[in-house]
């Protein structure tokens, strides 16, 4: 696909509030592609849900959001072993019979057997596919190194050392002849800084970028990783410690692409925590 019907189609965005009494909380993005739309859902902090020609991927499911009316899982992407991304009382109740789990190794070492369940190590420098080539659902992953650059509970140390967290990039389209046509490029950053690896990303078209101290990264460093990749459209996501402590992050981050060409999607991250 070329830069402008690229471009376009990320463009063509529809939100819309479902009506449906079991849809999810949050409003569902529209991404249009030529295989069919692509709907994106986010639930809370670092959780979403991704749909595409029936099938459902489950982003990093945590207990704390509300999953009213979440569907169950085909596949469950898990970015890190921290309990705001790897829950398995959320695994557990989300995935299908049949259904595939991926995360980095330290994941799939500390997933119980789950029967009827795959549990894959997705590792850098290889590959993944969804689906089969020349069906309607078929999708690319390729999983990347998620870490800090500085930051660390003490001298020596990383919060998220590199080489055992990921990030993902799902390229989701129609598989025409081993290549695919109307395609999006969605990254999923994980719990990561301004990585050389999130920097030399080409070609992407929805982002989602974390922005928590001291965790993470500042707005204003994730928007000078966002200028050096320069995804379509980016959403602020994971920017809250504590969880029910509101800021301006996404704010921040938002006047920090102002006149880039960058869209910034703001949403309701933390607005539908879980029942008590």
């Amino acid at each position: 696909m070329n830069s402008i019907s690229r471009a376009a189609s990320v463009a063509a965005f529809v939100a819309f509030s479902s009506g449906n009494a079991f849809a999810l909380p949050n409003p569902t993005e529209v991404i249009p592609a030529r295989g069919g739309p692509i709907k994106i859902t986010p639930i809370y902090h670092a959780s979403l849900q991704i749909e595409y020609h029936g099938k459902v991927i489950q982003v990093d499911p945590f207990s704390a959001g509300d999953y009213t009316g979440a569907k169950k899982a085909d596949y469950i992407l898990i970015t890190h072993t921290h309990p705001d991304h790897f829950d398995l009382k959320a695994i557990r109740s989300l995935i299908k019979p049949g259904g595939r789990i991926m995360g980095p190794p330290a994941v799939v070492q500390a997933i119980p057997k789950i029967e009827g369940v795959d549990v894959w190590p997705a590792n850098y420098n290889a590959a993944y596919a969804f689906g089969k080539r020349g069906s309607s659902f078929f999708v690319r992953l390729r999983a990347f190194p998620a870490y800090n650059l500085v930051r660390g509970p003490k001298p020596g140390e990383k919060y998220h050392p590199r080489g055992e967290f990921n990030g993902y990039v799902l390229t989701i389209g129609e598989d025409v002849r081993g290549g695919i046509i109307g395609e999006q490029r969605i990254y999923i950053a994980g719990d990561t800084e301004a990585t050389p690896e999130m920097k030399g990303l080409k070609n992407i078209d929805i982002a989602f970028l974390p922005m928590n101290l001291p965790y993470t990264m500042t707005p204003q460093e994730a928007a000078q990783g966002a200028l050096a990749f320069r995804p379509k459209v980016v959403y602020p996501y994971h920017y809250r410690f504590p969880f029910d402590k509101p800021n301006d992050n996404p704010q921040q981050f938002q006047k920090a692409l102002a006149g880039s060409g960058i869209e910034v999607r703001i949403r309701g991250w933390y607005a539908h925590p879980a029942g008590k």
